[in-house]
Order: C-alpha cells, then sequence, then structure tokens
C-alpha cells in the first residue's frame, strides 16, 4: 500500500497491519547473488523446513553441499518480533530541476523467529594428497562411490587418507580463567593424604555375592550363604525354578558359559539371573577370554586339576562368542 494515508510533522507514513503470514528469517554469513545456490547450503527449502519444525535443532550451514567431507556451520535459533517491510522510491523530474520523490511501503510478513550464525567456522579437511614435490592432487573422485562399482574400484592403490572424526568441540570461544597456585606461608608443609580423610574416591560396592576366582585358585565347591538367601526370597513360583533347572542342565553340558550365551539360552529377568548365576557358578576372571560363569562342581574338593577342562571349554566359549 502506498503511504499517502495520514502523515506526521516529519513526513512518515502510518500503515496498516493486515493478517500476514508468519516469516523465518536466516542471517546468511555472506553476499547472496543467486538465491538457489544459497538454498543449497543450507539443505534447501525442505531441509529448512525439517530444521524449523524441530525447535531443538540448530541450522547447518555447508559452504560446499556436494563435499561430504565439509564441516557445516551451524545457527542458533531464537524468537523474535519484526516485520519484512518492501519499500519503493519512485522520483518525477519537473521542468525546473527538482524531483518529484514518492515512497511506497507494505508490509510483506511478520518474522516471528530468526536464525543466527554466531559460531565460528570449523577447520576444513579437504582430500588431497601432497606428492613428493609439494603438488596437491585432489582424491575425490577416488574416495567417493557416486555410483556402484566393481571390485575393482575398491582394490585400487590409494594414498592414506584418514579424516578427522572432529576438530572443536565448541564453536564459540571461551575464556578459561586458570586458578592460581596457593600461597602458603614460610614453613608450611602439606598435609599426609590417606584414604581414611578422603571423600567419594569411588561408589560404594553393590554386594551380589558372587565369586571371583584366578585360575590357579581353589575352586569353591558351594556358594556363599548370602547367596542362596538372596535366591531363595525370589524364587516364589514354579517359572523361576524351571530356570535354576535349566541352567543346571547347561552346566552339565559345558562347564564354562559367559553371560551373554547364557541369556541366549535361558529366559530369564536380568534382575533375577543376577541372583541366580551366584548360587550356581562362580567367576573365572583370568582366561584368555572375557569374564565367564564357570560352574562350581567343576572340581572336586578333594583333588583334581581344572585346567584341562577350563582350557577346552574356554576355547568352546570363544567360538561361540563369534558366532554371537
Amino acid at each position: 500500500m502506498a503511504a499517502d494515508g495520514p502523515h506526521t510533522e516529519r513526513g512518515s507514513g502510518v500503515l496498516e497491519l493486515p493478517s500476514t503470514p508468519r516469516l523465518v528469517c536466516v542471517e546468511y554469513p555472506g553476499l547472496v547473488r543467486d538465491v538457489s545456490a544459497m538454498l543449497r547450503t543450507l539443505g534447501g527449502e525442505e531441509g529448512v523446513s525439517r530444521i524449523y519444525a524441530d525447535p531443538g535443532k540448530r541450522l547447518e550451514l555447508y559452504f560446499r553441499p556436494k563435499d561430504p567431507y565439509c564441516h557445516p556451520v551451524c545457527a542458533n535459533r531464537f524468537p523474535a518480533s519484526a516485520m519484512l517491510l518492501r519499500v519503493k522510491r519512485r522520483s518525477r523530474r519537473k521542468r525546473l530541476g527538482e524531483q518529484d520523490v514518492q515512497f511506497e511501503m507494505e508490509i510483506m510478513g511478520i518474522v516471528t523467529t530468526v536464525y543466527k550464525f554466531q559460531g565460528m567456522s570449523d577447520f576444513q579437511y579437504l582430500a588431497m594428497h601432497s606428492g613428493p614435490d609439494g603438488k596437491q592432487t585432489s582424491m575425490y573422485d577416488k574416495v567417493l562411490m557416486l555410483k556402484p562399482e566393481k571390485e575393482e574400484f575398491f582394490n585400487r592403490e590409494l594414498p592414506l587418507y584418514i579424516p578427522p572424526p572432529i576438530f572443536s568441540r565448541l564453536d564459540t570461544p571461551v575464556d578459561y580463567y586458570y586458578r592460581p597456585d596457593v600461597q602458603h606461608r614460610e614453613g608450611y608443609n602439606n598435609p599426609q593424604v590417606s584414604a581414611e580423610n578422603l571423600i567419594g574416591l569411588s561408589r560404594a560396592r553393590r554386594p551380589n555375592n558372587a565369586i571371583f576366582v584366578n585360575f590357579d585358585d581353589e575352586v569353591p565347591t558351594k556358594p556363599l550363604d548370602a547367596a542362596a538367601q538372596a535366591w531363595k526370597k525370589v524364587c516364589t513360583n514354579p517359572v523361576d525354578r524351571k530356570v535354576e533347572e535349566e541352567l543346571r542342565k547347561l552346566f552339565e553340558v559345558r562347564p564354562v558359559w559367559s553371560r551373554n550365551a547364557v541369556k541366549a539360552n535361558i529366559s530369564v529377568h536380568p534382575d533375577k539371573l543376577k541372583l541366580l548365576l551366584p548360587c550356581l557358578a562362580y567367576y573365572m576372571v583370568s582366561l584368555c577370554i572375557c569374564t565367564c560363569s564357570c560352574l562350581r562342581q567343576l572340581v572336586d574338593s578333594k583333588g583334581g586339576s581344572p585346567g584341562c577342562s577350563l582350557l577346552s571349554a574356554a576355547s568352546e566359549v570363544l567360538c561361540e562368542i563369534n558366532a554371537i
């Protein structure tokens, strides 16, 4: 609408605020000469709409949209209350050299959201190879697979190219204030520190009544009393007793089992399995594989050597872990 309505003393126009659509403003960090190219760096209209639909996401700008190794610049989302105003200036020359200037103003929409690029641009790592003479050679045609390729494409001899996974943890500069050293008086000695006067060295242990032994230790023949009592409290239905019998049969088949293998062969809740294993098995922590559960009755307390049985069972566990 033209500013031909009421005027103030200084000549400013008065406009009505129509029911115009809500707009989103992006403060683009560059001189825009091609709108289509600018939208491609932001992911297109579809990409901007997807980011706008999620208030928790940041708008990403890729200066090289076709380069998968390009690190983006991120924009933060802020609420705004502004207007998009279109102003036209019309001038008409008169005979005496004077000009008749008129301004036409129109409100195009209300800006309610703005994206601002306040962070710094991250480092850029190009797929280039530096030759002996210092000449840089592009490797994009060798490392990017743009179409289905044959086996020869993957067996080619190429220079080593390993891009770093991340450069900067933050995109805004942060002031770091170093704490000065504590100044003590002359003759001051630091007190002796021991575990008795320190708080919070580690989390308190959660007793699960399990037995952990090394390969050369004596094999236990019965569980701890606390482990048997804990399982007795939760074993209140026939399903739990059935699970206990199934676990006993597993140990009859093989003396060494991993926890994942037990879960794969028995349907039991993890909380109940944590209480059931200390009643029927102990943990061998010095095998050549991960910590496994071993049947306590593997070697009788009167004598015997656990080495042969444990090593043969350990090889079976290794095969089973690879199969899983």
